[in-house]
Order: C-alpha cells, then structure tokens, then sequence
C-alpha cells in the first residue's frame, strides 16, 4: 500500500486512520480539507482546489483521506488501496459532536489554517443524511475500483484488514 485513498461520512474517522496508516506504513498524510478550505471557512476556487489533488494525487506515495467527489478521478486513477468507512449515521454524529466538544473554537490538526472548530447545523444535517444519500454511490466505487479495496464497518474489520499496531 503506497497510495491509499479513504472515503466515508463525516465523522467516521478518515482523519484519524489516514494519521495511523501514514505513520505505520512511512506514508505522508493529506486530509483534503486543509486543501479546500482558506481561513474563516472560505471555500477554494474550484480550479485551484482541482489543481492542488491533481499535484497530491501524482505524488509517489500517500494516503488521502477526504470525499470531495467533483475531484475523485485523478485520485481513484492513482490510488492503490480505496476504504470506505461504513458506519452507521447515529456514530458519526455522536463522533462529530464529541469532536465539537473537545476542540470548539480551536483548529484541529486536519483542517485548515484559520478554520477553527465550531457548531455548524448545516454540516449536522450534512452528516446525518450522509448514509441515505452518498452510501449506495461510494460504496458501488469500491466495488469497480480496479485495486485493493476495503469496505471497514467496525473495530474487528479495521484489525483483520489493517493490522495497526
């Protein structure tokens, strides 16, 4: 595994696997949100955003964690290994929320400068119809990718298919 990309719902841990599989495996970590977002929550310009995972996605080695579909391609083309993290939406809004609580008003290690942590019933909404939604679609692009791909839903299949430790 040298370029590993992981999917999933906000809240299922992408940031926090993509950190361990960077450091078991001597893999730089990109989490996309650093890329997409400026300071005080501004979106990248579209092209700027395109060209920066295109630069990232042509690199040796990796593991990207982060959706972001409108730029999926140049990032499925390179990749190795694709996870989806296949959790339930009740989780991913109780990790969320706890993540919310632990970090309001400061930056966490993942998102980018300036973009301090903070209740946004928008982005709750977002999380919550995530399953409903999006599942169906990133897990159909498991299913086509030509590499290794990895469907995680739970502590037992994270130690049998990603040993960490």
């Amino acid at each position: 595994m040298r370029r590993i990309l992981i999917l999933g719902p906000p809240g299922s841990g992408k940031s926090t696997l993509a950190r361990r599989l960077g450091a078991r495996h001597g893999l730089p970590v990109f989490h996309l949100d650093q890329a997409y977002w400026r300071p005080g929550w501004v979106a990248a310009e579209p092209d700027d955003f395109r060209a920066e995972v295109a630069r990232i996605a042509a690199l040796p080695a990796w593991v990207i964690d982060g959706n972001y579909t409108d730029t999926i391609s140049p990032r499925l083309a390179a990749a190795d290994t694709l996870i989806y993290l296949d959790v339930p939406a009740w989780l991913s809004l109780a990790r969320i929320l706890r993540r919310i609580a632990a970090s309001y008003g400061r930056q966490r290690p993942d998102m980018a400068e300036g973009c301090r942590e903070q209740l946004d019933l928008a982005f709750l909404g977002f999380a919550l119809t995530w399953n409903r939604k999006r599942r169906a679609r990133s897990l159909a692009l498991v299913s086509r990718f030509s590499g290794r791909g990895i469907v995680l839903r739970g502590r037992q299949d994270f130690e049998a298919e990603l040993p960490l430790r």
